[in-house]
């Protein structure tokens, strides 16, 4: 820490002093607790929008029972609804089945039985990240995230996922054909509790 860095902590660390021993005995629980949280970078980003009047604990739903987005060509094959879901990213997780692990591919006809019967998200959540791309974690740059949850059919009469795809500027859906390999950087997105 440089002088002058260690110079303005000081002088901060002075003026929190200062304010808080003319705080009112039940207003120091509160900003212990504050304290306290403030050890969480989310807690930091709500605090700071709080203190910009914004409202920090904005809810986003996503609607996981309408129609998904059918591109042109297209048709859908299955779409498994998952009602009304109030966005998590700690509800978000990435899955890969053994096969895909190590190294390994599994053909995607053979993943789409493996996932049956498991929970799996479909590309309603993909249409949600594509519309707040500030909630797409940055270790899922790199991989194909596939939302298994719908399958489309193209009019060659192949199936397919979407998956979010990062294209080096920005994030974008693509496809993946259900005859390909799917290998460890295209997890699928699944319930955390699942």
């Amino acid at each position: 820490m440089s002088r002058k860095e260690l110079t303005m902590s000081k002088d901060m660390l002075g003026v929190a002093v200062r304010k808080l021993v003319t705080l009112p005995i039940q207003v120091l629980g509160v900003v212990c607790d504050l304290l306290e949280k403030l050890s969480d970078p989310k807690w930091v980003e709500a605090t700071k929008k709080f203190l910009r009047k914004e409202n920090p604990w904005v809810k986003y739903i996503v609607d996981l029972d309408t129609d998904p987005m059918i591109p042109d060509g297209w048709t859908i094959e299955t779409h498994i609804k998952g009602g009304q879901f109030e966005f998590d990213p700690e509800q978000v997780m990435l899955y890969l089945d053994e096969t895909q692990q190590d190294g390994g591919t599994i053909i995607g006809h053979e993943l789409r039985k493996k996932l049956e019967g498991k929970v799996v998200y479909n590309a309603n959540l993909l249409d949600f990240y594509l519309a707040n791309p500030q909630f797409i974690p940055e270790e899922w740059k790199g991989r194909s995230i596939s939302f298994w949850g719908t399958i489309y059919r193209y009019s060659s009469g192949n199936l397919y996922v979407r998956c979010l795809d990062w294209d080096g500027g920005r994030w974008e859906w693509y496809f993946h054909w259900l005859g390909g390999d799917f290998r460890g950087h295209d997890p699928v997105v699944v319930p955390a509790s699942n």
